[in-house]
């Protein structure tokens, strides 16, 4: 009996752990709430509201301001947005802000910085795809940020405000993400001290695309562990490890693939603030973002073909596994029918009574089954060595299909 608006899967006994592994992977797959951003919140608000729907952060905002040029470096690190001052026309000041959940701070930020309700909106609603708009003063600009978590994948969203002499830069959690960027900032080295606010947000953005390839190499040590316990004897264990390959490879799918006409509109767009030796250097970013595309589509493609090689796998060794328990079936049947036979109470059986009857009945008994191996064997259908077949493909290399 189940309970209204369930239902329920009856699979025989001799259905495969994988399918049943498949199952719980699809399963699990649909119940991985908490990450989620729940779109509800936002039911009944008028556009331009902000209300958001990040994870609950008890922890304050944190703003990190650094103003540079070619001479001078400083850094300041502060809680109140009344600190970020763009007065200064001869410097770049970039503000990092670490934390989104006070929504009165936003509100005097977007006052600050002449901000449309939209951008504020778009800022608090952490489930935005990548992408770029235009504004008169600035551009906004939203990537997402994936790292590793021990073996899972992670995704934050990255929000970029780029104007003439600023970058702002927000994301909700507290890891200090672009410190590499501060550092170089700090020691002088390469050109980014003496470029302007353009180049920094390309050193931004550059920063996360390489976060892209850390995951990759880390995806495709995976794929290479998978390959040969594959090809050697898999267990569920291997379908839940193919199934979470896969559920990253279509994350950073869905954080990359948009990106790459992000990237592709700021390397053709005429605004004022990107200068043209900027331009060269996005270039070089978008065949990164290209390149990782390209990456993720074989990573899938070879995810897929893992899995029809797990599930062929499977359903060799069930195969086998049938197939020794018919040979088992098929050498008693005759077995039983002679003991079935001489089994029988009748008064007048004259093989009954005689004094070797007994063990000539064994004795055409065994022979019979040793009779039956040897034509099994002679067919090919027992006797098989594991080093000469192939489990995920069921081809034996002596007896090998047209």
């Amino acid at each position: 009996m189940t309970a209204p608006g369930r239902f329920t899967i009856i699979l025989p006994e001799a259905t495969t752990d994988g399918v049943v592994w498949l199952i719980i992977g699809i399963f699990r797959n649909t119940t991985m709430n908490k990450s989620a951003k729940k779109r509800s919140k936002t039911i009944g608000h008028p556009p331009g509201a902000l209300v958001y729907m990040g994870n609950k952060i008890d922890k304050e905002i944190e703003i990190h301001i650094v103003t540079y040029n070619n001479k001078e470096y400083a850094e300041t690190v502060t809680k109140s947005f009344e600190a970020c001052d763009l007065s200064r026309k001869d410097c770049v000041t970039w503000i990092n802000i670490t934390g989104l959940h006070r929504i009165k701070d936003l509100e005097y930020l977007g006052h600050c910085f002449q901000l449309h309700p939209l951008i504020l909106e778009d800022i608090l609603h952490t489930d935005q795809r990548p992408k770029l708009e235009e504004f008169d003063t600035y551009l906004f600009l939203i990537i997402k940020m994936l790292q590793l978590n021990g073996l899972e994948v992670e995704s934050e969203q990255v929000s970029l405000i780029l104007g003439e002499n600023f970058v702002i830069s927000l994301h909700e959690h507290d890891e200090d993400i672009f410190e590499p960027i501060r550092q170089r900032l700090k020691a002088g080295t390469g050109h980014l001290r003496g470029a302007g606010a353009d180049y920094l947000a390309y050193a931004l953005l550059d920063l996360i695309v390489d976060q892209y390839f850390l995951i990759l190499e880390s995806l495709g040590e995976g794929i290479e562990e998978i390959e040969g316990e594959l090809l050697d004897r898999p267990t569920p264990a291997t379908l839940s490890q193919i199934h979470r390959l896969k559920r990253d490879t279509i994350m950073m799918r869905r954080a990359v693939w948009p990106l790459r006409e992000v990237v592709s509109r700021l390397e053709r767009s005429d605004f004022p603030f990107i200068q043209d030796h900027t331009l060269l250097y996005l270039k070089d970013a978008y065949d990164h973002v290209t390149m990782v595309i390209d990456s993720i589509e074989t990573y899938r493609d070879i995810l897929a073909g893992m899995l029809d090689i797990y599930l062929s796998s499977v359903s060799n060794r069930l195969n086998e596994v049938m197939m020794l328990l018919t040979i088992m079936a098929s050498i008693f049947i005759p077995l039983t029918f002679i003991a079935g036979v001489y089994g029988m109470n009748f008064k007048y059986m004259p093989e009954l009574e005689w004094h070797w009857g007994y063990f000539t009945v064994l004795f055409v008994m065994a022979l019979l089954a040793c009779a039956m191996l040897m034509y099994f064997r002679r067919k090919g259908w027992i006797g098989w060595k594991r080093s000469n077949s192939n489990p995920a493909s069921g081809l034996d290399s002596k007896n090998p299909s047209p």
